[in-house]
Protein backbone atom coordinates (compact mmCIF):
# COMPACT_ATOMS: atom_id res chain seq x y z
CA UNK A 1 0.00 0.00 0.00
CA UNK A 2 1.30 3.30 -0.87
CA UNK A 3 0.75 5.96 2.64
CA UNK A 4 1.02 8.85 -0.10
CA UNK A 5 -2.19 7.93 -2.07
CA UNK A 6 -5.84 8.77 -0.06
CA UNK A 7 -8.22 6.04 0.26
CA UNK A 8 -11.91 5.87 0.21
CA UNK A 9 -12.77 3.77 3.28
CA UNK A 10 -15.29 3.02 5.36
CA UNK A 11 -14.94 3.62 8.73
CA UNK A 12 -15.90 3.03 11.73
CA UNK A 13 -18.53 5.38 12.10
CA UNK A 14 -19.03 7.02 8.11
CA UNK A 15 -17.30 7.26 4.72
CA UNK A 16 -14.14 8.43 5.31
CA UNK A 17 -10.86 9.81 3.13
CA UNK A 18 -7.36 8.55 4.61
CA UNK A 19 -4.19 9.34 3.61
CA UNK A 20 -0.73 9.81 5.60
CA UNK A 21 -0.22 12.76 2.54
CA UNK A 22 -1.91 15.67 4.59
CA UNK A 23 -1.66 17.71 1.46
CA UNK A 24 -2.93 15.61 -0.90
CA UNK A 25 -6.03 15.18 1.76
CA UNK A 26 -6.68 18.57 2.23
CA UNK A 27 -6.65 19.05 -1.78
CA UNK A 28 -9.73 16.19 -1.99
CA UNK A 29 -11.23 17.63 0.79
CA UNK A 30 -11.14 21.43 -0.71
CA UNK A 31 -9.93 22.68 2.54
CA UNK A 32 -7.30 24.92 4.85
CA UNK A 33 -4.10 23.03 4.48
CA UNK A 34 -3.59 24.40 7.83
CA UNK A 35 -6.89 22.95 9.25
CA UNK A 36 -5.73 19.44 11.62
CA UNK A 37 -7.01 15.92 10.81
CA UNK A 38 -7.92 13.58 13.26
CA UNK A 39 -4.68 10.66 13.29
CA UNK A 40 -6.09 6.89 13.56
CA UNK A 41 -3.39 4.53 14.45
CA UNK A 42 -3.73 0.89 14.78
CA UNK A 43 -2.50 0.22 18.34
CA UNK A 44 -1.83 2.18 21.80
CA UNK A 45 2.08 1.16 20.80
CA UNK A 46 1.64 2.93 18.07
CA UNK A 47 -0.46 6.12 19.73
CA UNK A 48 2.69 6.38 22.12
CA UNK A 49 4.85 6.89 19.31
CA UNK A 50 3.09 10.18 18.58
CA UNK A 51 1.90 11.54 22.15
CA UNK A 52 1.22 11.03 25.74
CA UNK A 53 -1.48 10.16 27.44
CA UNK A 54 -2.24 11.85 30.91
CA UNK A 55 -1.95 8.89 33.38
CA UNK A 56 -5.57 9.86 35.09
CA UNK A 57 -6.84 9.05 31.50
CA UNK A 58 -4.86 5.90 30.11
CA UNK A 59 -7.93 4.18 31.36
CA UNK A 60 -10.56 6.14 29.66
CA UNK A 61 -8.47 6.19 26.55
CA UNK A 62 -8.01 2.25 26.37
CA UNK A 63 -11.61 1.25 27.22
CA UNK A 64 -13.42 4.30 24.93
CA UNK A 65 -14.82 2.65 21.58
CA UNK A 66 -15.97 5.30 18.57
CA UNK A 67 -14.16 8.52 20.63
CA UNK A 68 -11.27 10.58 19.31
CA UNK A 69 -9.38 12.28 21.73
CA UNK A 70 -7.48 15.59 21.60
CA UNK A 71 -4.13 15.53 23.81
CA UNK A 72 -2.84 18.61 25.37
CA UNK A 73 -1.02 19.47 22.36
CA UNK A 74 -3.96 20.30 20.17
CA UNK A 75 -3.44 16.54 18.47
CA UNK A 76 -6.69 14.64 17.76
CA UNK A 77 -5.96 10.68 17.59
CA UNK A 78 -8.16 8.07 17.41
CA UNK A 79 -7.09 4.12 18.26
CA UNK A 80 -9.26 2.02 15.91
CA UNK A 81 -11.21 -0.95 17.67
CA UNK A 82 -13.78 -1.78 14.66
CA UNK A 83 -12.46 -5.35 13.71
CA UNK A 84 -13.22 -4.62 9.71
CA UNK A 85 -11.56 -0.92 9.66
CA UNK A 86 -8.50 -2.04 11.95
CA UNK A 87 -7.45 -4.71 9.38
CA UNK A 88 -6.76 -1.27 6.31
CA UNK A 89 -5.10 0.70 9.22
CA UNK A 90 -2.73 -2.49 10.02
CA UNK A 91 -1.83 -1.94 6.56
CA UNK A 92 -0.49 1.62 7.17
CA UNK A 93 0.37 1.54 11.06
CA UNK A 94 -1.52 5.45 10.73
CA UNK A 95 -3.61 7.73 9.14
CA UNK A 96 -4.72 10.87 8.60
CA UNK A 97 -8.57 10.61 8.90
CA UNK A 98 -11.15 12.74 7.27
CA UNK A 99 -14.62 12.44 6.41
CA UNK A 100 -15.13 11.57 2.63
CA UNK A 101 -17.16 14.76 1.75
CA UNK A 102 -16.39 18.27 0.34
CA UNK A 103 -15.83 20.75 3.67
CA UNK A 104 -19.17 21.98 4.74
CA UNK A 105 -20.91 19.68 2.29
CA UNK A 106 -23.27 16.45 2.72
CA UNK A 107 -21.88 12.92 1.47
CA UNK A 108 -22.00 12.29 -2.04
CA UNK A 109 -20.88 9.33 -3.04
CA UNK A 110 -19.93 9.94 -6.49
CA UNK A 111 -17.94 12.82 -5.71
CA UNK A 112 -16.01 10.93 -2.77
CA UNK A 113 -15.25 8.02 -5.56
CA UNK A 114 -13.68 11.00 -8.06
CA UNK A 115 -11.79 12.78 -5.47
CA UNK A 116 -10.16 9.24 -4.05
CA UNK A 117 -6.63 7.67 -5.82
CA UNK A 118 -7.81 4.07 -4.25
CA UNK A 119 -11.26 3.36 -3.37
CA UNK A 120 -11.81 0.28 -0.58
CA UNK A 121 -15.04 -0.81 0.24
CA UNK A 122 -15.54 -4.18 2.34
CA UNK A 123 -18.90 -6.46 2.58
CA UNK A 124 -20.86 -3.52 4.25
CA UNK A 125 -20.60 -1.26 2.00
CA UNK A 126 -20.70 2.50 2.28
CA UNK A 127 -23.14 4.13 5.05
CA UNK A 128 -22.82 6.77 7.50
CA UNK A 129 -23.74 6.34 11.00
CA UNK A 130 -23.46 8.14 14.55
CA UNK A 131 -20.51 10.20 14.49
CA UNK A 132 -17.83 9.74 17.35
CA UNK A 133 -17.22 11.14 20.40
CA UNK A 134 -14.75 13.89 20.78
CA UNK A 135 -13.12 14.17 24.04
CA UNK A 136 -10.77 16.87 25.00
CA UNK A 137 -8.09 16.05 27.61
CA UNK A 138 -5.28 17.82 29.39
CA UNK A 139 -3.17 16.72 32.96
CA UNK A 140 -6.17 17.12 35.37
CA UNK A 141 -9.95 17.00 33.02
CA UNK A 142 -11.46 15.58 30.36
CA UNK A 143 -14.40 17.89 28.36
CA UNK A 144 -16.79 16.14 25.91
CA UNK A 145 -16.92 18.40 22.63
CA UNK A 146 -19.34 16.14 20.54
Amino acid sequence: MNPQLVYLVQTETTVGFLSQNREKLSTSKQRNKNQPFITCVDSFTMLKKFTRVPKRFKNIVRRSKKTTFIYPKGKAFRVINDSIHLKFIKKLKWAYSSSANLTLKKFEENCAKQKADIIVENSRGFFESTPSSIIMINSKKARRLR
